[in-house]
């Protein structure tokens, strides 16, 4: 009896064992891929004017006349946060926050920048998030804390543009799920609406899917132990990440865009992100569209659709 007890501690003991090693193996993993973010921070231009080849001009008139800028805060941990801005071409309140994606920064978000500051003729603010670009930090944050960052940057982008502006702010995957998270907290007068294209409902349902795809593992219990380190290290677990739970307590506009060939943030994601926000709101899913590739993909259609949903709340003259 004695030894089998024995096997079975030892074999809890190395079971608890190795749930604690793959949970900071995934944590390492999905929050610290550091090669993957040195390699993409490289090649930001280059790729932005390969895949965008009408950014080139735009962005070398900017460059040519200083437009394009930096500035940077301080975090909440004291680290240091770096943003691109640029005034639209004729003075304007209107303005736009642009938030980009999981292991993306600033400059590979110069697309929407173009939408809204070419097109559309808004002021823009381009932040890098923690971790990501030039801003510094521990790790990514998942949108989580990030939102609490760039209500900072709304802020920001506000006083830089005048101090009476009207603005949306506009993301794009991990940056819609931080915008949505953004959107469920209190807003200051000049927010006006909010565009996200194709968010996460949480942290852990996009852990879920990714661990179940990627490693063919059940989100029980390696899932739970990682959200609990993350906790112990980070400040935050993946059930709180919610952009579900944010999306419900938003009051202000938002137009959901999502692609129907998404399968990296899966399309069904968006159907109880809509269905949970109160008050005004549109749904776009297009057709055929992959994973952040709607705007690419259907460039005239969706700076339509962006600029007469954002127009609504907005206007479309500066005052």
């Amino acid at each position: 009896m004695k030894r089998i007890v024995r096997s079975v501690v030892v074999l809890l003991v190395l079971l608890a064992a190795a749930i604690a090693g793959g949970s900071l193996y995934m944590l390492s993993y999905s929050l610290t891929p550091d090669a993957t973010m040195q390699a993409k921070n490289a090649s930001s231009y280059e790729y932005m004017y390969g895949e965008y080849p009408f950014l080139r001009p735009w962005g070398d008139s900017l460059e040519r006349a200083g437009a394009l800028r930096d500035t940077v805060i301080a975090g909440s941990g004291g680290e240091r946060l770096h943003a691109l801005y640029a005034a639209a071409p004729r003075p304007t309140d209107r303005t736009a926050v642009i938030v980009h994606g999981y292991t993306d920064n600033a400059v590979r978000m110069l697309m929407i920048g173009y939408l809204y500051n070419h097109d559309l003729g808004y002021n823009i603010l381009l932040p890098d998030l923690s971790y990501h670009g030039q801003s510094e930090g521990r790790a990514i944050q998942m949108g989580w804390k990030d939102r609490l960052d760039v209500l900072r940057w709304m802020d920001v982008a506000n006083e830089i543009f005048g101090g009476r502006t009207r603005m949306v702010v506009h993301g794009i995957s991990m940056g819609a799920a931080t915008t949505m998270m953004v959107a469920g907290e209190a807003q200051k007068p000049y927010v006006k609406c909010f565009v996200e294209d194709c968010g996460y409902t949480s942290v852990r349902d996009q852990f879920a899917k990714e661990l179940k795809e990627q490693f063919g593992l059940p989100a029980f219990p390696l899932l739970d132990v990682a959200g609990w380190m993350c906790g112990l290290k980070y400040g935050w677990t993946f059930r709180e990440a919610s952009s579900l739970e944010q999306v419900r307590k938003s009051r202000l506009p938002m137009l959901f865009i999502h692609g129907d060939a998404d399968d990296y943030v899966p399309t069904s994601m968006v159907y109880p992100l809509y269905e949970a926000k109160p008050g005004e709101k549109e749904l776009w899913v297009v057709p055929g569209a992959s994973h952040a590739n709607s705007y690419r993909d259907n460039r005239e259609e969706y700076t339509r659709r962006v600029g007469e949903f954002v127009g609504k709340y907005i206007g479309d003259e500066a005052e």
